[in-house]
C-alpha cells in the first residue's frame, strides 16, 4: 500500500515534507498543481491511501486513482462553498478573491496564505492554475468517496466554519478527529498528529 499526497490551493508538494519525514515505512508520491513551477501528476499503481489537505481533497475526489483504498482528509472537504442545506464558506468570499485576482494575483495569494497562518515568502507564481482552481473551489462538487475516510480538522480553522467541518463527508464511512486549538495548516502545525492519523488509517486497511 502506497501513500498519495495532494496539497491544497496556494501550496505545493513541499507542503508535505514535515509529515512524510515521519512516515518512513511507506512509499509515497506527491502531486503538484504547478502554482510555483512545473506540474507533477504522478502515476500510482496498485492500492493507495490518499492523504489530502484542504482543496487537495476535492482534487482527489474529482479524479481518484484506480486503486484508492482510503482517504485521510486533513482540513479537507468535498465542497467548499455553501449550498442550500449544505454548510460551507460564503460564495462571496471566493467571488471577491476572483475579482481581485485579475488585477493582482500575488496579493490575493499572499493574503490567503497569511490567513491560513503561512507567513513565509514564495517565489514566482503561475496564475493560470491558481485562477482555474479558485473557480473549482467556488463551484465544484465532486462525488463522495466510497472508501473509508478519516477527517482531521482544526478547531480554530479560519477558513472552514464549524458547521461545515462537522458536516463534511456526511453519509460516508467516516472517522472524525479534531484538534481543538489547531488552524488550517495541520500538517505544518502538528505533523505528529497527522502521522498518527495516517498510520491508523493504513493499519485499518491492511
Amino acid at each position: 500500500m502506497k501513500l498519495l499526497f495532494a496539497h491544497g490551493w496556494g501550496f505545493d508538494r513541499r507542503f508535505w515534507d514535515s509529515l512524510t519525514a515521519l512516515l518512513p515505512d511507506w512509499e509515497y508520491v506527491a502531486d503538484d498543481r504547478g502554482y510555483f513551477g512545473a506540474t507533477l501528476t504522478p502515476e500510482i499503481g496498485g492500492p493507495c491511501l490518499a492523504v489530502t489537505h484542504s482543496f487537495g481533497t476535492m482534487r482527489v475526489l474529482a479524479d481518484p486513482p484506480p486503486g484508492l483504498a482510503g482517504l485521510v482528509a486533513i482540513n479537507g472537504f468535498e465542497r467548499f462553498t455553501a449550498l442550500p442545506g449544505k454548510p460551507g464558506a460564503a460564495v462571496r468570499v471566493v467571488d471577491r478573491m476572483l475579482r481581485r485576482f485579475e488585477a493582482d494575483p500575488r496579493a490575493v495569494l499572499a493574503e490567503f496564505r497569511r490567513t491560513c497562518g503561512a507567513e513565509e515568502s514564495f517565489g514566482e507564481i503561475d496564475p493560470v492554475p491558481l485562477q482555474a482552481d479558485l473557480l473549482r473551489l467556488r463551484d465544484a462538487r465532486p462525488p463522495l468517496p466510497r472508501v473509508p475516510v478519516v477527517v482531521l480538522q482544526g478547531g480554530r480553522d479560519p477558513l472552514l466554519p464549524a458547521d461545515m467541518r462537522a458536516a463534511t463527508f456526511t453519509g460516508c464511512d467516516v472517522h472524525r478527529l479534531d484538534h481543538q486549538t489547531a488552524g488550517h495548516l495541520l500538517p505544518l502545525e502538528n505533523p505528529g498528529l497527522c502521522a498518527q492519523a495516517v498510520r491508523g488509517a493504513m493499519a485499518a486497511l491492511v
